[in-house]
C-alpha cells in the first residue's frame, strides 16, 4: 500500500475555522494531484480529534465525505461505488492506526483506493486565541492504493505503551465551562512532557527497527514532533511540487493529528534517495503510546 498523493489544508482567515472544511480541502488537494475522482475513493477514514464547538455527532467523516464528494448517490453517479466511512480516534496515533486499517481493507479487495484525512480545530474556531491550547488549526490527508511493487508501501503497523500514567490529555471542564463550554477545552500537559514523550518515542523506534530488521542509520524518520520548531512558531515551508499546500509555511502551533502527513510532505521535498532506504513513521502522545510503520516509496 503506497501513498499516491498527500495534501495539507490551513485555515481560511476570512472565514469561522471548521474542521469539515479543512479536511475536505486537503483530501480534494491530494485527489486533485493525483488525478483522480472522488468517486474512485471507497473508503474514507476520519482520524481528527478536536473539532469546532465540541462536535461530537455525527461522525464527521460522514461530512467530510459529502464535503469532498465522495459517491454521494451510487445509483446516479457516471461511475456508480458505494462509499463508506468512519472515524477513527486515537490522538496522536490515529494516522498510523488508520494505515494498519487500510492495510487490511486493500490486501481483502474491499476497496481500491482509501483515503486518511486529519483534521484539528479549536473548539472556538481559533487556536490563536487560546494561549492555553497548543495544536494548529491544521489539515491533512493521505491517499492510498495497492502498489504493483512488491518492495514498496507500508510495513507493519506497531504499537507500543508506556508503563507510566498519562501526563497530556485534552478535555472539556465540566465544573468551569459555564456556558461558553462549545467554544473551550482544556488541554494538561505536565512539565517536561515533551522529553518524556520524546524519549518513549525514540525507544519505541529502536524496539520496532530490531524487530522489523531495518538500519536506522539508513532510516529517515518522521517523528511526533513533525512540522513544528522547537519554539513552536511557524515551521519550515513544504514545497507546492512535493504536493503540499502552499501555504504550509504558515502552520501556527504544533501540529497534531496531521503531523504524519505534514512531516512526510517536507520529507520528500528535501530528501536524498541515495542517503536512505526507508522511511519511518513514528507517532506518540496521550497514554502514553506510541506507533511505528515502515514505509519505501515506489522507486527507491
Amino acid at each position: 500500500m503506497v501513498i499516491t498523493a498527500a495534501g495539507t489544508a490551513l485555515p481560511d482567515t476570512s472565514a469561522p475555522t471548521s474542521v469539515v472544511d479543512l479536511a475536505g480541502r486537503a483530501a480534494r488537494g491530494a485527489l486533485a494531484r493525483a488525478r483522480v475522482s472522488a468517486s474512485s475513493i471507497g473508503v474514507l477514514i476520519n482520524v481528527g480529534v478536536y473539532r469546532e464547538h465540541n462536535t461530537f455527532e455525527p461522525a464527521m467523516s460522514a461530512l467530510v465525505q459529502k464535503e469532498v464528494g465522495i459517491n454521494l448517490d451510487y445509483i446516479a453517479d457516471p461511475e456508480p461505488a458505494a462509499g463508506f466511512s468512519f472515524d477513527l480516534m486515537n490522538g496522536a496515533c490515529g494516522v498510523l492506526n488508520a494505515v494498519q486499517v487500510g492495510q487490511a481493507l486493500l490486501d481483502t479487495g474491499s476497496t481500491e483506493r482509501l483515503l486518511i484525512t486529519a483534521a484539528d480545530v479549536h473548539p472556538g474556531g481559533d487556536a490563536d486565541r487560546d494561549t492555553g491550547y497548543p495544536y494548529a488549526d491544521l489539515a491533512g490527508a493521505l491517499l492510498l492504493e495497492r502498489s504493483a511493487d512488491p518492495h514498496a508501501g507500508f510495513g507493519p503497523v506497531r504499537h507500543y505503551t508506556a508503563d507510566r500514567p498519562t501526563d497530556v490529555e485534552g478535555y472539556l471542564d465540566t465544573d468551569t465551562m459555564g456556558r461558553h463550554g462549545r467554544t473551550t477545552i482544556t488541554v494538561r500537559r505536565e512539565p517536561g512532557h515533551a522529553e518524556r514523550l520524546s524519549a518513549f518515542a525514540a525507544s519505541a523506534a529502536a524496539d520496532y527497527a530490531q524487530e522489523i530488521g531495518i538500519d536506522l542509520d539508513r532510516t529517515l524518520v518522521i517523528g511526533p514532533s513533525a512540522g513544528a520548531s522547537p519554539s513552536a512558531s511557524p515551521s519550515p515551508p513544504a514545497s507546492p511540487s512535493a504536493g503540499a499546500s502552499a501555504d504550509a509555511a504558515a502552520v501556527r502551533g504544533e501540529p497534531h493529528t496531521a503531523a504524519p502527513v505534514l512531516g512526510y510532505l517536507q520529507a520528500m521535498d528535501g530528501v536524498r534517495r541515495d542517503d536512505h532506504d526507508q522511511i519511518l513513521f513514528v507517532s506518540v502522545g496521550a497514554g502514553p503510546s506510541a506507533a511505528c510503520a515502515l514505509y519505501r516509496p515506489e522507486g527507491w
